[in-house]
């Protein structure tokens, strides 16, 4: 655990807020950091506290002042305080000598609000910032300035900083006017009419026999004994489908949810694809492995039960939001798996008939419009599609580490 979190404050972004318009500097530096526990998920709406250290020389100087603060992360696990506002352990933040460098911040963080500081990361600050070090430089008028020094070789790329979580989204636009009804075109000619062909002619008439005289009505005989019924034979085999027609219709509870989709095979046979009653999670990551890529194998846009059977063969797997489909026995089955992109974009166009359904069923829970749910198609080593309820739109630069929600389905 110690190493994960260690690796998140690395990787942290650090701002020096300088009022420059002001006499006098506010002696504090803004300092933000994202907090994660050892599953590598966000933190959120959580106090934790922190001791920050400012050190002289190197990594491992001199501790020319040091405090303690106790603040909460907000919904994206963001951690926001001002360096020299808070409990002063040792030193004065206001004498710092910033010409006198360089300096090193190091934190310690206890993300249970605690002392128990369990994370530790140390970062040099590169440029002293400029309301600070004027406060104690002896005058704010600069000097001549000196012959330009020699170009340094170039630093070695800094690491790269964890992916940022995505923005809410805007507004939808409002539907433009339909366009004018165009004029019907004209009615073609109609085609001359075909000559009639001639009649035959009438063959003639033969003479008519004379009609026989009718014989006495012989009397009624009497009504025989009814015999044994015979046994019923087997039933034929079911005559072809009409086409058009389903047993079957979108909305309907059946095979333990509610259809969403219907279709045949060429040989007439009804197929369907049937939803969970309620999401099985709502801040699931996608994968417990999430910068490897799995391949062709777990990227099929209409098959997701290939690719949630693909996602928990992994090697290191442990939980996915795919294995919790495959796991499940919701409404006494037991071959669910985590929908496709595809599947998932045939289940919002039928989502008005499904949540009137689910909205009548007890213990049912309708699909939230505001929310992503996870497919389970890859779209590279470290991300997968989602799908966006609001507006119907898929995202492929969804991280596997980012948590969304997750509902099952099964086909029939």
């Amino acid at each position: 655990m110690k190493k994960t979190f260690q690796k998140t404050l690395l990787a942290l972004t650090f701002l020096v807020v300088s009022n420059i318009v002001f006499a006098q500097a506010p002696n504090k530096m803004s300092y933000q950091a994202v907090i994660r526990n050892s599953s590598n998920a966000l933190v959120t709406s959580t106090a934790v506290s922190m001791q920050i250290s400012i050190l002289q020389g190197s990594a491992n100087g001199t501790a020319v002042y040091a405090e303690t603060q106790i603040s909460t992360t907000n919904t994206n696990g963001l951690v926001s305080i001002e360096i020299g506002g808070g409990t002063v352990i040792s030193g004065n933040f206001s004498t710092i000598d910033w010409a006198n460098g360089p300096y090193f911040i190091k934190t310690e963080t206890d993300p249970a609000g605690g002392t128990n500081y369990t994370i530790t990361g140390t970062s040099q600050l590169l440029s002293v910032p400029y309301a600070l070090y004027a406060s104690n430089s002896g005058s704010s008028i600069p000097g001549p300035q000196g012959p330009q020094g020699p170009a340094g070789n170039d630093g070695a790329p800094g690491s790269q900083g964890p992916i940022g979580a995505d923005g809410p989204q805007g507004p939808q636009g409002l539907t433009g006017a339909t366009g004018a009804v165009g004029p019907q075109g004209l009615t073609g000619a109609t085609g001359p009419q075909g000559l009639a062909g001639s009649v035959g002619a009438t063959g003639a008439t033969g003479p008519q026999g004379p009609i026989g005289a009718t014989g006495p009505q012989g009397q009624t005989g009497a009504t025989g004994p009814q015999g044994l019924q015979g046994a019923t034979g087997p039933q034929g085999p079911q005559g072809p489908l009409t086409p058009g027609t389903y047993n079957h219709y979108i909305g309907e509870e059946f095979g333990g949810g509610v259809i969403f989709h219907l279709w045949k095979d060429p040989q007439g046979v009804e197929h369907g694809l049937i939803v969970d009653k309620i999401d099985l999670s709502i801040n699931q990551e996608w994968s417990n492995i999430t910068n490897i890529l799995i391949g062709p194998n777990a990227q099929i846009g209409w098959d997701g039960l290939s690719n949630s059977t693909a996602i928990v063969a992994q090697n290191g797997h442990s939980i996915s939001a795919a294995s919790l489909c495959l796991n499940s026995t919701n409404g006494g089955q037991n071959d669910w798996y985590l929908p496709s992109i595809d599947e998932l974009s045939l289940l919002w166009q039928s989502r008005f008939n499904v949540n009137k359904s689910l909205d009548n069923i007890g213990s049912s829970t309708v699909l939230t419009y505001t929310a992503n749910y996870w497919s389970s198609t890859e779209f590279a080593n470290d991300a997968a599609w989602s799908f966006y309820f609001t507006n119907g739109t898929s995202d492929s630069s969804r991280a596997k580490f980012l948590t969304q929600y997750v509902r099952a389905v099964r086909a029939f």
